[in-house]
């Protein structure tokens, strides 16, 4: 049983406007987000700690949920279904004191802005600044550059590859924050090329780097024009491609494939290629070998299997001189390029740093005539 002091002093506190909840176990104390703004409980155990707070979660989640020690079998069924609770199921799971539920909520979908501010005064981490920024109602709303401002300055302490790019490609989201902030970003992506990838993510097209246009740009661009007005997507992207933003994207893209040196940096990497190359995928089957890749984009026309793509693809060949066509072919091994292409390598390997890069030449071996005949 609770102590007659923390037992009323609990009750009370649950019977405010009580907007989140958390307990510090070290110290023994219960943290409360109300109406009238913070509060806090001194607990006084009468057995042993672990004991006591089992029995403070009891009637916490008693009066949260209206089912006595009915924490453990919702917080499962919360489990199956997050992401489709309905707001006021979020906002009780925020005065639970659950680590647990304090998670569900936030990568919930339907996480408001409001319920993403007492998420953050329950625990301010990486993690859960990154699944809150995932949502557009908190992009949008007043915590969207609270949220990003951490991410950013968290950067400098993060360790794991895959978050930087995850990180970068979040904050990148319109209005989250500042231009000078952003080239400083790309700066850092000198050394640290996961954050060139994030960009990759989420700026294809404005990228902070200045560069040419193709030396074939300006010759072909009126007939590309022409074409991807008429709806002809090979055509479009391939101006894409051969202006400027698109020099700049693949220059990139050369830049983190030469300096990769963690897996899930690469994954991100593929997954921006099949982003960006979307509107010219032949085929929805994901090619797994890089050689059978490149002899399927040989064929032209006949990997394209999709009927208003073929016909696409066949007036542009049709259209575009002779020696342009290579350029075609190489459009077409990069609408081919995805994820898939990582498996066999990655099931065989954990090479990080060059060892890495070793490892990723059955695919960059061949990918990359490709990528200098598009952006020499």
């Amino acid at each position: 049983m609770l102590t007659s002091e923390d037992s009323l002093r609990l009750n009370v506190l649950l019977k405010q406007d009580l907007h989140a909840l958390r307990i510090d176990e070290g110290k023994m104390t219960v943290h409360a987000l109300t109406g009238r703004g913070e509060a806090r409980i001194q607990l006084n155990p009468n057995c042993a700690d672990e004991k006591y707070l089992r029995q403070i979660r009891e009637v916490i989640s008693s009066a949260v949920l209206g089912v006595p020690h009915g924490y453990p079998a919702y917080l499962k069924r919360w489990t199956r279904r997050v992401g489709h609770g309905r707001d006021e199921s979020l906002a009780g799971l925020l005065k639970l004191g659950e680590p647990e539920a304090l998670a569900a909520v936030v990568h919930a979908s339907g996480l408001t802005d409001e319920l993403a501010g007492r998420a953050w005064w329950l625990l301010q981490s990486s993690e859960h600044a990154r699944a809150m920024l995932r949502r557009e109602a908190v992009v949008n709303g007043s915590m969207g550059r609270v949220l990003a401002d951490f991410l950013v300055e968290f950067l400098a302490y993060e360790e794991d590859p895959a978050h930087m790019v995850e990180s970068v490609r979040l904050v990148l989201q319109p209005g989250l924050i500042d231009e000078p902030v952003r080239l400083d970003l790309w700066k850092k992506g000198q050394r640290k090329s996961a954050y060139r990838v994030g960009f990759l993510k989420t700026v294809p097209d404005s990228l902070p780097e200045t560069t040419g246009v193709h030396p074939r740009f300006v010759e072909l661009a009126p007939m590309l024009d022409n074409a991807a007005r008429q709806g002809n997507r090979f055509a479009g992207q391939l101006r894409r491609i051969l202006d400027a933003p698109g020099q700049a994207y693949l220059g990139t893209v050369r830049f983190a494939l030469s300096k990769c040196t963690d897996q899930g940096v690469v994954v991100h990497l593929f997954e921006a290629l099949e982003s960006y190359f979307v509107d010219v995928r032949p085929s929805p089957v994901g090619h797994r070998s890089m050689q059978g890749l490149v002899a399927d984009a040989a064929r032209m026309d006949d990997c394209v299997a999709e009927p208003d793509r073929c016909r696409e693809f066949r007036e542009l060949n049709v259209a575009l001189p002779e020696r342009d066509r290579e350029l075609l072919e190489s459009l077409l091994v990069f609408g081919m390029v995805g994820e898939p292409l990582l498996a066999p390598i990655f099931g065989n390997t954990d090479a990080v740093g060059s060892g890495l890069r070793i490892a990723l030449e059955p695919v960059t071996r061949d990918l990359f005539p490709h990528l200098d005949r598009l952006c020499p």
